[in-house]
């Protein structure tokens, strides 16, 4: 059988890989928190990035692991000329070997353990196996770095079943030396909580919009600064979630889902039935995925009105807070679209399981979405 070259499992579709991204944008308070445990001398063997998917952690996680490995420690006493400055920056040179090295996954101090191939070996696997953590143990040991140095990157931790934790565990439990381990986590509550207990968290936060302005132009998006307070609102502060967005029109099909919401009670029909026929074409199953993130997105922004009495302070849309306001206008509506979108969810998860027509799901959910705002405005 032919080799199958299979897509990375860390790369969003659109931008540069991270190991590929030399500019870490909003997060300086985590990259500061890092550098001062490794001037000081706190430095531990285990780190958790944390925070919202999408908003540097893998591309930090890159920058520590260069550095670690391309930069000698701190001296321990002050010498002849008195101790040096300690680096300011996670910065090193594109030109360093390292670096160099790094980009073409050859760096023998840098070892990443993420998805593999299943056993087929004709697309990725569901999540990180126990032997891959077998593989990343073989791989030390036919590797060392200059001075015995490694990073070991772990993206994404939220991957690794339960055997492969366990195994992964014993590497923190029994560090190797001059070795450090960087989880990226999406959600380290779905972490062992003996793996959380062993790691020092870094903490990331979402972009606001100039910081995502400059995180989405330094991956190579071209993007209408007009439409960058949206892209930050919708994607919550993450790049990733930003350049689907862009790769995917989500932009004009949260305009067109909240322009069909806008007039409930009364459906258009023939309005919501072209767009349930658009995103369930053949070859568009990431458009209806889509279309189901951002209408649960929609019904939380309904019921956060609902329940706070008033909009969200930034408005995704021009007309968006006069929408919200008028169809979640007091705590009783906004308990009953946080109710359907809880129910809406599960029927999107159901109907998808049994392989029910995705148009045919789309348009029950509007017609679902009728019913809630003739109720709440009875």
């Amino acid at each position: 059988m032919a080799e199958v070259e299979l897509p990375e499992p860390d790369r969003v579709e659109g931008a540069p890989h991270p190991r590929e991204t030399r500019a870490l944008v909003g997060q300086a308070a985590a990259e500061a928190a890092f550098l001062n445990a490794w001037a000081t001398g706190r430095m531990h063997h285990g780190w958790m990035l944390t925070g919202p998917q999408g908003v540097g952690k893998a591309t930090l996680a890159w920058r520590i692991a260069r550095f670690l490995v391309a930069t000698p420690p701190p001296a321990d006493d002050d010498g002849l000329f008195g101790a040096p400055e300690p680096p300011a920056t996670l910065d090193i040179s594109e030109d360093h070997p390292v670096a160099r090295r790094s980009r073409a996954l050859s760096e023998p101090g840098i070892l990443l353990l993420r998805r593999g191939a299943n056993d087929r070996g004709d697309r990725l696997a569901a999540e990180i196996r126990v032997q891959d953590v077998r593989d990343l143990k073989r791989r030390m040991t036919m590797s060392a770095a200059d001075g015995g140095r490694r990073a070991i990157i772990v993206d994404a931790a939220d991957d690794m079943n339960v055997n492969a934790a366990n195994a992964l565990l014993k590497l923190l439990e029994e560090p190797p030396a001059n070795t450090v381990l960087l989880l990226v986590c999406h959600q380290p509550a779905r972490l062992l909580p003996t793996i959380r207990s062993r790691c020092r968290e870094l903490r990331l936060s979402p972009l606001g919009p100039d910081d995502m302005a400059r995180a989405l132009g330094g991956a190579g998006a071209d993007i209408d600064p007009a439409r960058t307070d949206a892209l930050a609102e919708l994607s919550a502060g993450s790049v990733g979630a930003a350049l689907r967005l862009l790769n995917l029109d989500g932009l004009a099909l949260y305009a067109e889902f909240m322009d069909i919401l806008g007039g409930m009670p009364d459906l258009d029909r023939p309005r919501a039935l072209r767009l349930a026929e658009a995103v369930s074409a053949r070859g568009r199953e990431a458009h209806f995925d889509l279309l189901l993130a951002l209408a649960d997105l929609a019904l939380a922004r309904l019921a956060r009105t609902g329940v706070t009495g008033a909009p969200p302070d930034r408005a995704a849309l021009p007309d968006e807070k006069r929408t919200l306001s008028r169809l979640a206008p007091d705590l009783r509506a906004g308990r009953a679209w946080a109710e359907v979108a809880q129910v809406t969810a599960e029927r999107a998860r159901h109907g998808r399981a049994v392989n029910v027509d995705p148009a045919s799901l789309v348009f029950d959910m509007m017609g679902h979405l009728r019913d809630t705002a003739a109720a709440v405005l009875r």
